[in-house]
């Protein structure tokens, strides 16, 4: 099949666009040749892709802001890149896009152990961070499964979580500050080193704005003294819904371990042939963690034995070694990949209240099967992010399109128990035309009121979270009026 030929004049457009990014940050910073482009076209949701106009790497603030102005004269919009590991479609572009991408910008450029601070560029990767701190005894708390890949631009434009943010919060709790460039080249910095400043908190509206306002390029993070000690236990159960209630027992009982992990057989099988961790033969297990002294991590561990035995595990198994801890883990964080073997799948994210876990679990069994599609579920239980993997075939015609419906109809189950549509993931593409499950039409104006405020041309991350119906005509509008 022969593809489209571009006239003349966009093929000339594209020409003096390039020519201009590449006047103001160099000819090896920009990539317009289509196939070199081809790496940039999607994100991991992979099932949509589109190539950008061409791609931009540059490697200082200064040197976005040159982008940023270019893109701004020339009305072009600019779809920000960390790592490419979003979920939701974060990152992938349009035709008519430059693609910004920030893996060039890793380096760290402040480190304060007295005020238990990092400041560093945003293309920086999660895991990178605590390992650069480790030898001194300090970490960065958040921790998504993707953390060996995922850059802290996309975590602050997410507000990304992790197993560990039971205990220690989300991104938006462990970011003191930004510096952040505006779609005209504008250079604004957010917070600082102790995390608040006067005036209103543009901080906490930037952090899971999903690039929607402006491009983070530098972040002052908290770290973090490493605990006395943590250890892992391993409690298998003979259902779904019977570990989902214990989680709501031990959260209701007021002990607050550093992570709660949930796994379902279809995952634990997943991982046992791929990782071998010697995981039990159930239905469903938890990984929950607990830190401190060895006293303390004993009294914890006793009441969360006491609170389990009341649903009848089918082991109850507690490390008692360096070793044994790296095994309990391992399966969990080999899953996403370990899920693979299954076949294609799409990885939902919806976050729910720790109460309702039994009938989610419920609902997502019975709705799977009605669908027709098996979902396999590995996920954050002790703040509710929920992370259903829909199993299906992406060669088989019609199989993506059941799989959007049954994702669809998961992600309004959380938000009727009193959840949303996200945890960590963002919005992106994957669920802009569900935020009407979630928000009025009243609550939508108020979010994209904001967003008129920092990116009044609508050039930033453009047809993300907002319905395309919803936000066309504005974008359209405001575009005239600039």
């Amino acid at each position: 099949m022969r593809m489209p030929v571009p006239d003349a004049g966009v093929i000339a457009r594209r020409a003096a666009i390039v020519a201009r990014l590449r006047a103001v940050i160099g000819a090896g910073t920009v990539i317009d040749d289509p196939v070199e482009a081809r790496a940039y076209e999607c994100d991991a949701l992979s099932a949509y892709r589109c190539p950008p106009l061409a791609v931009a790497l540059p490697t200082t603030t200064a040197e976005v802001a040159a982008v940023l102005r270019v893109c701004h004269e020339e009305r072009v919009p600019v779809v920000p890149r960390g790592a490419g590991t979003s979920l939701a479609g974060g990152s992938m572009p349009t035709a008519d896009a430059v693609v910004l991408g920030l893996a060039r910008m890793n380096a760290v450029l402040e480190v304060d152990y007295g005020d238990r601070l990092i400041r560093v560029q945003a293309g920086r990767t999660n895991l990178s961070v605590s390992t650069f701190v480790d030898e001194a005894g300090f970490f960065y708390a958040p921790d998504p499964s993707s953390q060996l890949a995922c850059a802290i631009g996309g975590n602050i434009g997410m507000n990304s979580g992790g197993a560990h943010c039971l205990k220690y919060g989300v991104t938006t709790n462990n970011l003191l500050g930004v510096t952040m460039v505006l779609m005209d080249g504008s250079i604004v910095e957010l917070g600082g080193p102790m995390g608040e400043g006067p005036g209103l908190d543009l901080l906490g509206v930037v952090c899971g704005a999903e690039g929607q306002l402006g491009i983070v390029t530098e972040a002052t993070l908290r770290i973090l003294p490493k605990p006395a000690g943590a250890r892992p236990v391993l409690i298998g159960f003979d259902a779904s819904e019977t570990a989902g209630a214990c989680v709501a027992a031990i959260i209701r009982a007021g002990i607050l371990p550093v992570a709660i992990e949930f796994m379902d057989r279809p995952c634990i099988v997943a991982t046992e042939n791929f990782a071998r961790p010697g995981y039990p033969d159930c239905e469903a297990l938890l990984i929950i963690e607990v830190e401190g002294t060895p006293p303390e991590i004993d009294e914890q561990i006793a009441l969360i034995r006491a609170i389990a035995e009341e649903f009848s595990p089918v082991e109850f198994r507690e490390s008692r070694s360096e070793d044994e801890s790296r095994r309990i883990w391992l399966g969990r964080k080999s899953a996403f990949g370990a899920m693979g073997q299954m076949g294609d799948y799409m990885c939902l994210d919806g976050t729910i209240p720790v109460s309702a876990l039994p009938r989610v679990l419920r609902g997502i069994a019975e709705m799977s099967e009605a669908a027709g599609l098996p979902v396999a579920n590995v996920f954050h239980a002790g703040d509710g992010n929920m992370h259903p993997l829909i199993i299906f075939d992406a060669n088989r015609p019609g199989d993506l399109e059941r799989v959007e419906a049954l994702g669809a109809d998961i992600l309004r189950l959380c938000v009727e128990v009193g959840g949303c549509l996200t945890g960590e993931h963002g919005v992106g593409v994957e669920k802009r035309d569900l935020m009407v499950a979630q928000f009025t039409d009243a609550d939508m104006e108020a979010q994209m009121r904001v967003k008129d405020v920092f990116d009044p041309q609508w050039l930033l991350n453009a047809a993300k979270v907002f319905p395309l119906e919803v936000s066309e005509s504005r974008r359209e509008a405001r575009r005239n009026a600039a």
